[in-house]
């Protein structure tokens, strides 16, 4: 395992100097100077194409600077490649951990430079005491067992495999790409903690993420690209979530949320005493032009209901109205045919075709609409998708673009207006701004507020707070399944929401009036 850097050597660990980078004439980086110190989490943030991905990258020697240097301990290193970064100790944890399913862990760990009994045959043994050992001193021997298969870790044991091959080397420098966005609470405080610990020992760490609150919770200094530009450095602890956003967007964090009262008087979707395997006596109401907010901590039931609205699960008791009429929900194709648009949580395994490109992802939804004789018109599906890329900005170099190649803010505008195009009378949204950074979420905020001005009743289910707060009409509080509250918009706060998340006497749920 690596040896401890000295915190006591002159300068920062690492530092990048007038950094620049085109591709095809588009400036990726312009000028950017910055230094990341020992002993210190400089989070790294910035929306989507700020040029963060493209300065890690650099870094890590995965592309050269058209001009400027990377300076490592204070002298200059031109970074070829990877293999060459990590030989001047720097090493870059992906978002997505390579792993070896099918050898152990101790295996996918010191792949390369595993140990050897005489007639090379693997000294299985000794590699295992050398894990234990090295888990031991990191604190971390009931993390992660030596002898687990790869395919059986969770997605924080995959992280933690990354990061202690990473330290196999004496590594001065690790940088983090979005590591948390696959991660359980208690994943991220499991990471959090080693992160700390590697930091505490005089690493220098680099972190990744669009996630403010878990910024806060960790980072020592924050680093601010915009638009290819160093919009700013700040000390974590001098300064506030309303700052950053400033400096990522150049605008106050107020203005993402310009929400406007919609609501009509038409109740357009009721939910009456739904019973799932999951849910239990479920009563809710979104009215048309409204937008209700579906709160509550992990497994409190809030997907779960969801999929049953949507006819992807069974309701084995209780009844869903649209207008006023009962809907039998046998299948998905049900609800939409009832007016029902659905966007889930998990956009890329349930909601996109990822090697498909823009065009066919969007037009998919109303290919009947599109077809004539059996045959789908190009050109209208074309005019359909070119229609929606303008209405919901969404980024592409072109409609025949792969929608795996788009960032997150943007595949999650495909999923929406692939629902938008069926004009939905309900559109129920699984954390629309999961995973995509601030910008892209005012957007889809502000298409929110448009929807709703157009007399679309929304369901919108989050776990961020603030984004609860900022959109909804009326809060609807779940815990263990149940409803345990509901709040109209002047009454609520991230108190009284929480206090309702974490209700515990269930026998006498408070549910929202039926009407």
């Amino acid at each position: 395992m690596t040896k401890n850097p000295s915190p006591d050597l002159p300068g920062p660990a690492l530092a990048v100097e007038d950094i620049h980078k085109n591709f095809a004439g588009v400036h990726a980086l312009r000028g950017i100077t910055l230094d990341f110190p020992r002993g210190t989490v400089t989070a790294l943030m910035g929306e989507n194409g700020a040029g963060k991905s493209t300065l890690i990258k650099i870094i890590n020697g995965d592309h050269r600077p058209g001009r400027g240097r990377v300076l490592v301990a204070g002298t200059p290193r031109v970074l070829h490649s990877p293999a060459d970064a990590r030989r001047h100790g720097i090493r870059v944890i992906p978002q997505e951990p390579e792993i070896v399913p099918h050898v152990s862990v101790a295996e996918n760990v010191y792949i390369g430079a595993l140990p050897r009994k005489p007639g090379r045959l693997l000294d299985r043994a000794g590699l295992y005491r050398r894990m234990r050992s090295d888990l031991e001193r990191l604190g971390f021997a009931h993390a992660i067992a030596p002898e687990t298969l790869g395919s059986r870790l969770s997605p924080a044991q995959r992280q933690l495999v990354e990061i202690l091959r990473a330290l196999t080397t004496e590594a001065a420098v690790l940088a983090f790409d979005e590591p948390t966005s696959s991660l359980s609470e208690h994943e991220v405080e499991t990471l959090f903690g080693l992160i700390r610990r590697l930091r505490d020992r005089g690493l220098a760490v680099v972190y990744v993420s669009h996630r403010m609150r878990e910024i806060f919770r960790l980072a020592d200094r924050i680093a601010v690209l915009r638009d290819g530009e160093l919009a700013g450095v700040r000390d974590a602890a001098r300064t506030d979530e309303g700052e950053v956003v400033r400096l990522m967007v150049g605008r106050d964090l107020s203005a993402l949320f310009a929400r406007n009262r919609s609501a009509r008087d038409r109740v357009v979707l009721e939910v009456r005493d739904v019973t799932t395997d999951d849910v239990s006596h479920v009563h809710l109401d979104v009215r048309e032009g409204e937008v209700v907010a579906l709160a509550g901590l992990v497994g409190a039931g809030r997907s779960e209901l969801a999929a049953a609205l949507v006819g992807d699960v069974p309701i084995r008791s209780g009844e869903v109205r649209v207008d006023g009429r009962p809907l039998r929900l046998r299948t998905p194709r049900d609800a939409v045919r009832a007016g029902i648009g659905y966007a889930p949580e998990e956009r890329k395994a349930q909601a996109l075709f990822l090697t498909g490109s823009v065009r066919y992802n969007i037009g998919v939804a109303v290919l009947d609409r599109l077809r004539r004789f059996r045959f789908v018109g190009a050109r209208r599906e074309r005019l359909l998708a070119q229609e929606f890329v303008d209405r919901l900005d969404i980024r592409t170099p072109s409609l025949d673009h792969e929608v795996r190649k788009l960032s997150g803010g943007n595949q999650q505008k495909v999923v929406l207006a692939r629902r938008l195009a069926r004009r939905p009378e309900i559109l129920i949204l699984d954390e629309p701004t999961r995973g995509i950074d601030i910008g892209a979420k005012a957007e889809i905020y502000r298409l929110i507020d448009e929807l709703a001005a157009a007399g679309v009743a929304i369901l919108v289910i989050s776990s961020e707070l603030p984004e609860v707060l900022g959109l909804a009409d009326r809060v609807v509080v779940m815990q263990n399944g149940r409803i345990t509250g509901e709040l109209d918009r002047a009454d609520a706060d991230e108190e009284a929401v929480l206090a309702l998340a974490m209700a515990f006497d269930l026998a006498e749920p408070t549910q929202g009036n039926p009407t």
